[in-house]
């Protein structure tokens, strides 16, 4: 029997970096309305939701035809969606969709689910890509995973994970992969998983993710051939504009 599946985008309208990163146009969208847009595309999502503390974002998704549900204050974008989940039950999955991915590909999110239809013990799942460059390898920004051969997370790091013998060595034929920050949870779990404390490792790492391992829960990361491409500055919003042009072949 097909699993129901609920979408949420959570996005807030503050942002250390990038303000109002949320409602800033690309190619005449508003960023979160390109992610919305990308995820109703999935085949296994059955709704999408934009969870949202602000007004503005709100007002502009339904403006555009979507849904948005208003959270009030919450302090994390797991909690949001965590608050959102609750509030439509009737979902057996829940997916923690990025709001500033205005690249993801729809079959991310499907990989996001097949997990739940093909193993009723998987209770979460996320996305890992191979890395192939040395400086993503070495940076500190760039979160890596390890996972075991079942496919399931081991660790997830800042750090340049797998080492060797000889250090952080780059290997080109290693495993090593970076995490691509997108989760599936059974709803049920989620709702535990929120009412969890945060751990050592997470806040070491700042790693929210760190919080199911050191608790005991498996993560299942399936491997996706697709680079995304997160908004933190405007630089950066200015590099996905351009990524998107190529792409339609538009001009400058």
């Amino acid at each position: 029997m097909k699993l129901r599946v609920l979408g949420v985008i959570p996005a807030r309208f503050a942002s250390s970096r990038f303000p109002g990163k949320a409602l800033a146009p690309i190619l005449g969208k508003p960023m979160i309305q390109h992610v919305y847009e990308r995820s109703r595309r999935a085949k296994s999502v059955d709704r999408v939701l934009v969870a949202t503390d602000d007004l503005r974002i709100l007002e502009t998704v339904r403006d555009f035809g979507g849904e948005a549900f208003l959270t009030g204050d919450c302090p994390t974008g797991t909690d949001r969606v965590a608050v959102t989940a609750a509030a439509f039950p009737d979902y057996e999955v829940v997916l923690n969709i990025q709001g500033d991915e205005p690249l993801l590909e729809p079959d991310m999110l499907d990989a996001l689910v097949a997990p739940f239809e093909q193993d009723e013990t998987v209770v979460m799942s996320t996305l890992a890509e191979r890395i192939r460059d040395q400086r993503d390898y070495l940076s500190p920004n760039v979160v890596k995973v390890l996972t075991d051969r079942f496919g399931f997370a081991l660790y997830f790091s800042r750090a340049s994970i797998p080492g060797s013998r000889a250090g952080s060595v780059w290997d080109p034929n290693a495993p090593i992969f970076r995490h691509v920050g997108l989760y599936g949870y059974r709803a049920d779990f989620l709702q535990r998983l929120v009412r969890l404390e945060p751990t050592p490792l997470e806040q070491r790492e700042g790693l929210e993710q760190l919080r199911a391992l050191e608790n005991g829960y498996r993560i299942y990361v399936s491997i996706t051939p697709y680079r995304t491409v997160g908004v933190d500055t405007p630089e950066e919003l200015l590099a996905v504009e351009e990524i998107l042009r190529r792409r339609l072949g538009l001009q400058p």
